[in-house]
């Protein structure tokens, strides 16, 4: 269990919490308002200054014995909101870096973005949009990252049979939309790709 979880043991009989909780409690409705207006004035998204408040106080709760008594304790709370903030704009600077660096290393990639589609995979896109949400996901995990049953049991947090079953009816799903769609397939291939682009290739293996 964390330190900052671990219940206090300073119990204090007439109220029935903890003086941790209590002084907790009493510092936050002095002062949540005042480190608000601080974020609010710091940061551009009111969600993100909601953030800053949040995160100030879960420091503040790990800390408390830490938090100065009176009036110490807005500027103690200032700083930790200071190196929230600090943080929170390293962090949207280094995703923007990053956003960047990925969205000009695909637009040179041309065997990442493909304008150019073939039938099958015209087809197999129609059939694919004409799933629900968690088939489609479902048999993308599989074909487009390639995780296997275990990978994709963690990945949808449900047993391995579970999911089992679950791909076996997406995949026959799948195949009926494709046939709706006049699909000839390659039957000989039931165990195989769709030819696509090689981000729709869906396999159609049944009983995996």
């Amino acid at each position: 269990m964390p330190a900052w979880s671990r219940p206090h043991r300073d119990h204090d009989p007439a109220s029935g919490r903890t003086r941790s909780e209590t002084r907790f409690e009493t510092l936050f409705a002095a002062e949540s308002r005042a480190i608000l207006g601080y974020a609010l004035r710091r940061v551009d998204a009111a969600e993100d200054a909601a953030d800053v408040v949040a995160e100030t106080f879960l420091v503040a709760w790990r800390r408390i014995d830490d938090v100065p008594a009176g009036s110490d304790a807005r500027p103690w709370l200032y700083g930790v909101a200071r190196r929230v903030v600090a943080n929170q704009v390293r962090g949207t600077r280094r995703r923007t870096r990053l956003g960047e660096r990925l969205r000009d290393e695909l637009l040179t990639r041309p065997d990442v973005i493909r304008h150019d589609e073939d039938d099958a995979a015209a087809t197999v896109r129609e059939a694919m949009l004409r799933l629900s949400d968690d088939d489609r996901e479902l048999l993308r995990l599989t074909s487009w990252e390639g995780l296997g049953p275990a990978e994709l049991a963690t990945a949808m947090s449900v047993p391995p049979a579970t999911v089992r079953t679950r791909l076996h009816r997406a995949r026959h799903r799948l195949r009926t939309e494709l046939e709706a769609l006049g699909w000839a397939g390659e039957r000989q291939a039931l165990t195989g790709h769709v030819n696509g682009d090689g981000r729709l290739s869906v396999r159609l293996e049944e009983g995996t």
